[in-house]
């Protein structure tokens, strides 16, 4: 809190800004990664977070970063020529594949036979063979989470049954080196004991499919996943007794290398988005706090419908010749700048304090925050974004 009071106390016009602190950042991530088995190959998801600072601070901690795109790629490349990419997403272009060849992707997460045959193609016309992990939408049960990416009809993944016709096919590939699978099911995941239970259902299945069609199996990538609690009766994932659980599995498998491929787990305790309360006032009965900032800035909270956690930075000085308005030991609701009643940030929050000229913490914004925000709606300036 001492560093966002100093940076607060330097600003000449209303507070918004996002604050990154790197130390915290690359501190949590040693925590994550000291007690993992030495079979997991521990990718950061730069969906959550791809600021160059970000991927410089976690460089030479991770093993790699997972992609999604041509930009994401240009991205991991313009900070190393040789750290591992792990190529995901639902919509591989022509274009994308030309370009992570260009690049050297290491490993390619192919969700369609489309894809496979650009792929293929391409490699056929450069004379390479490329390794290829296959994204499995599977037909068998998975555990509940927030986010539920496969086991069901979504655009993600090969379908199981369509993936097992492609498995006694791959002889039409003979470009790809099919090494493995990619089981990215669910998201937003609090349960470590649900975690297991998915990632020993996702080796079993492969070993089985490596036994049938006689696979070179080598890594099973078993997604991210894992959720962060905003709310506090959230019980949080337990890393420790996760990588304990985890060890003792993967004993069984020493064979395996575990892929994994977090985002929101690592970056989303390394920063804070701030937002000064411009007004305070009253409509029905309920009291609101409008904010220099919002949803075009941080998403989040309204993509995810929850009210964000934060905290009251107040502020005494008040300049002017008029009253200050205040609320105190009331429910409001935070909500931003923009022109549409959905620019809400948290509902009906009781605040001991709140006043016009206060700055709202919001806590845990390192991930998914400005990434996923449509910035330019009605032109409202960008947030400063530092990097401490």
């Amino acid at each position: 809190m001492e560093k966002i009071k100093e940076y607060v106390a330097k600003q000449q016009q209303e507070v918004c800004a996002f604050l990154y602190d790197l130390n915290s950042l690359t501190a949590h991530v040693q925590t994550l990664l000291n007690p993992l088995p030495e079979s997991v190959q521990f990718y950061y998801a730069i969906k959550a977070n791809s600021d160059e600072q970000v991927l410089r601070a976690l460089l030479p901690y991770v093993y790699g970063f997972e992609v999604a795109s041509m930009g994401e790629i240009e991205k991991v490349r313009a900070i190393s020529e040789t750290v591992p990419i792990a190529f995901g997403g639902p919509g591989k272009t022509l274009t994308e594949l030309k370009a992570a060849l260009k690049h050297n992707v290491t490993l390619y997460h192919l969700e369609s036979q489309l894809q496979m045959q650009r792929l293929n193609w391409l490699a056929q016309e450069q004379g390479k063979t490329i390794e290829v992990l296959l994204r499995v939408n599977p037909s068998f049960e998975l555990p509940d989470a927030t986010l539920q990416m496969a086991g069901k009809a979504t655009q993600f993944g090969i379908e199981q049954s369509e993936l097992e016709e492609i498995l006694g096919e791959l002889g039409s590939y003979p470009n790809l080196r099919v090494v493995g699978f990619h089981f990215h099911c669910i998201s937003n995941n609090l349960r470590e004991k649900t975690q297991i239970k998915a990632i020993e259902k996702y080796i079993t299945t492969a070993l089985q499919w490596q036994q049938q069609y006689n696979l070179e199996l080598s890594t099973v990538n078993v997604g991210g996943g894992i959720g962060v609690t905003y709310q506090e009766e959230q019980r949080p994932f337990d890393w420790g007794s996760y990588c304990e659980q985890l060890s003792t599995l993967l004993k069984r498998f020493p064979m395996l290398n575990i892929a994994m491929e977090c985002g929101r787990f690592v970056s989303a305790y390394c920063g804070v988005y701030l937002a000064q309360v411009t007004d305070i006032k009253s409509n029905h009965g309920e009291n609101f706090a409008v904010l220099r900032g919002g949803n075009h800035h941080f998403r989040l909270p309204s993509s995810w419908q929850h009210n964000h956690p934060f905290l009251v930075l107040e502020r005494d000085d008040w300049p002017y010749p008029f009253a200050k308005p205040t609320v105190k030991n009331a429910p409001i609701t935070l909500c931003g700048e923009l022109c549409t009643p959905k620019d809400v940030l948290a509902k009906g929050v009781t605040v001991e304090r709140l006043s016009a000229g206060d700055i709202i913490v919001f806590e845990k914004a390192g991930a998914y925050g400005w990434h996923i925000s449509h910035h330019d709606f009605l032109s409202h300036p960008h947030p400063q974004r530092v990097y401490l």
